[in-house]
């Protein structure tokens, strides 16, 4: 009898296309392989910015990332980030997991919608959504962020949400506003007005050079940022790169040191409570043509974006990385090369990145004591809060403002205007007399300092707090701290 013979098909070859050219991302989140982790791992076809994009979502999120392995030669990106939530847990929340898989997905196929959708993180708007952005770089000053408070303030400008950070003698500001009547996006015409007035403010600063210059770049400009591939630039990231712009790697000059509050950070300083000193340095891999960057420090939240941030936005490429923390201590080894291709060759761009680096290190982390307030929203709160502080000799170092619906909820980081750190008795006696209910006071590296004659001040902050900001809105309430 003739044999009938049919054609072998494979069970697979449905799926055999992507399996050949592979989806543009594949995300798989893994609460099996570790006991006390949770296992990201992201395979996806390689693109410029794609690692800072992830770790965004990542740390968007508020998730902790304590090891992470990353490869992405030949075309191909592959990744696993071992991270806890803000507990120190497995990641169990199914709506974050959720956000995770869609946003990593759409992150590969540079959806600017999905970046847009941030879980946490806001993104810059542009002038057509709901409010008006506007960004200031300068020099720093004590008060200087309460001046300009005050003049949107005086100039009729809600003030939406405002996110500040202060380092080395410059300033870099987002702020989000809108008209006070009408709470639309500002027109061209008062915006115009708006940014001449905050440039008079940002000028104050600014010292002439022996021949006759301005020494620094004091800049207000609209802020509509988009990166690359038309992915929402996010507050965070844009903050690094406003400070990027005025070069606060450099370190401020010994004019700027007798005219601003806070002290700077040296990325060579040691870390009494480890022992250990935060360390940046470059290496060559000659033989793969790569330059090799290592970071050790303390560990701290998002500090894997802030490095990743830093090197993609001066146009390094990252092929391979690792990732770990121990102990409350980090180190990060990146194989990188310049977008052009090229290793870092010449010294001088070798001591630019470290500089560059340390300076991305430092930018975040705040030596002083964080004030939380909640009250009712209204035009000025913003203000009338910052000029209290000034008033009674507290300079603003950082400073995160938001609005919930009708309430603001303001975080500081101040420091006493001389430089020096708040006293514990100071901070414990000004939480006392204002009232937990009003303010929360987190203490960050505050010094307990015995017979201080603090405690005469803090009781006339106190009291300034109290009669001040009571008459300013009738429902302050407590604000569990942010991370």
């Amino acid at each position: 009898m003739k044999k009938v013979c049919w054609p072998y098909f494979d069970p697979e070859f449905d799926t055999l296309p992507e399996r050949i050219n592979g989806p543009n991302c594949r995300v798989c989140i893994d609460n099996e392989s570790m006991e006390d982790c949770t296992v990201v791992k992201v395979d996806s076809v390689n693109k410029q910015g794609l690692l800072l994009e992830v770790v965004q979502v990542l740390t968007d999120t508020n998730l902790a990332i304590s090891k992470s392995y990353i490869s992405s030669d030949a075309g191909w990106f592959m990744d696993v980030f071992h991270v806890r939530d803000e507990h120190g847990n497995k990641l169990t929340d199914q709506k974050v997991i959720n956000y995770i898989h869609q946003a990593l997905g759409n992150s590969s196929m540079g959806s600017p919608k999905a970046k847009a959708r941030s879980y946490s993180n806001k993104v810059l708007p542009t002038l057509d959504q709901e409010h008006t952005a506007i960004e200031l770089t300068g020099t720093d000053r004590p008060g200087l962020f309460s001046e300009i408070s005050a003049a949107l303030a005086d100039l009729h400008c809600n003030i939406v949400e405002a996110h500040c950070w202060s380092h080395n003698a410059r300033l870099a500001c987002v702020v989000y506003i809108s008209d006070q009547s009408s709470h639309s996006p500002i027109d061209h015409g008062r915006l115009t007005s708006i940014k001449d007035h905050l440039t008079t403010v940002l000028h104050a600063t600014t010292r002439p050079s022996p021949s006759g210059a301005l020494t620094n770049q004091q800049k207000v400009k609209t802020a509509g940022f988009l990166g690359g591939e038309g992915n929402m630039t996010t507050v965070e990231r844009r903050l690094h790169q406003l400070m990027l712009s005025v070069r606060d790697f450099d370190g401020p000059s010994e004019s700027e040191l007798t005219s601003v509050a806070a002290t700077p950070l040296s990325g060579s300083e040691w870390d009494e409570e480890m022992g250990r000193k935060t360390m940046v340095a470059i290496e060559s891999c000659a033989d793969k043509g790569y330059s090799i960057v290592s970071i050790e420090c303390k560990d701290r939240p998002r500090l894997m974006f802030d490095t990743v941030c830093t090197l993609n936005d001066m146009q390094y490429v990252i092929f391979h990385a690792s990732i770990s923390s121990h102990e409350g201590y980090a180190s990060q080894e990146y194989f990188v090369r310049h977008i052009d291709g090229y290793a870092l060759t010449t010294q001088s761009e070798k001591e630019r990145v470290i500089k560059c680096l340390e300076a991305a290190l430092e930018r975040r982390v705040c030596e002083g004591v964080r004030l939380e307030l909640c009250a009712h929203n209204r035009v000025g709160l913003l203000s009338d809060i910052t000029r209290v502080l000034r008033e009674n000799g507290l300079a603003v170092v950082r400073a995160d403002i938001e609005t919930q619906g009708e309430k603001a909820i303001n975080a500081f980081y101040v420091r006493d205007i001389s430089g020096n750190e708040v006293g514990m008795e100071f901070v414990e006696s000004m939480k006392k007399e204002v009232g937990p209910d009003v303010l929360q006071v987190k203490n960050q590296h505050a010094t307990k300092t015995p017979n201080s004659p603090e405690k005469s001040r803090s009781s006339s902050l106190g009291n300034m707090l109290k009669s001040q900001i009571g008459r300013l809105s009738h429902s302050f309430q407590y604000h569990e701290p942010t991370k």
